[in-house]
This record gives structure tokens, C-alpha cells and sequence, in this order.
């Protein structure tokens, strides 16, 4: 759980939208602060937007095992950025089999 969420945060920090990406399985649903996106183009199209500098500092609230290979996690999520203030965010994330195979985000 925690590894493929740092890996997330240290793609984010990288700006490197590929590697965030392969961290969504093929069909992942992705809801970010615009339109939601399928697959992992559309979350490299999202993360490849993103302002250089933007990083995410993450918090788990709350998990819930679903399924041998299947979590469900809901945390807080501070991104920010070197122009403008935080946003703070709730993120629901749902691994399968230690991918992201759902991604909502709503703000607070």
C-alpha cells in the first residue's frame, strides 16, 4: 500500500507523468480536479499538466480489505506548489493487486 503510494508522491515530485502512470492498471478510472479520465493515458495526460515543482504529502485515514488483492484507501492529500497556496484534498484510491485501479478526488 504505502510503496506504490510514495512511488506515486515521487513521480508527482519528479514531474515524471509515466511513472505515475504505471501505477494505474490499464483500465484505472481517474477523477482528479477536472474531468475524469480512463486508463493509464489519460493519467499521464493529467500528471504531464501539472505545474514542475508540485509535490503530495499524504496522510491514510481509513482501509478497508475488500479482497485478498483488493484495498480500498481514503486519505488526505496536500499538493503543493512553488507559486500558489496547498490545495488539500480527500482521495479515495482503490489497489488491486497493488495498482491503482480507481482514483477520486474531491476537495474539502
Amino acid at each position: 500500500m504505502n510503496e506504490t503510494l510514495d512511488q506515486w508522491a515521487a513521480g508527482i515530485a519528479a514531474h515524471d507523468p509515466k511513472a505515475v502512470a504505471a501505477l494505474f492498471t490499464e483500465d484505472a478510472i481517474f477523477q482528479g480536479l477536472r474531468p475524469y479520465g480512463v486508463g493509464r493515458d489519460a493519467v499521464a495526460e493529467y500528471y504531464d499538466s501539472q505545474p514542475r515543482g508540485l509535490t503530495a504529502k499524504y496522510d491514510v485515514l481509513e482501509t478497508r480489505q475488500l479482497a485478498d488483492d483488493l484495498l480500498l484507501l481514503y486519505l488526505t492529500v496536500d499538493f503543493s506548489f512553488t507559486d500558489r497556496p496547498t490545495i488539500t484534498v480527500n482521495l479515495s484510491v482503490l489497489l488491486n493487486k497493488g495498482l491503482i485501479a480507481h482514483y477520486q478526488v474531491s476537495r474539502l
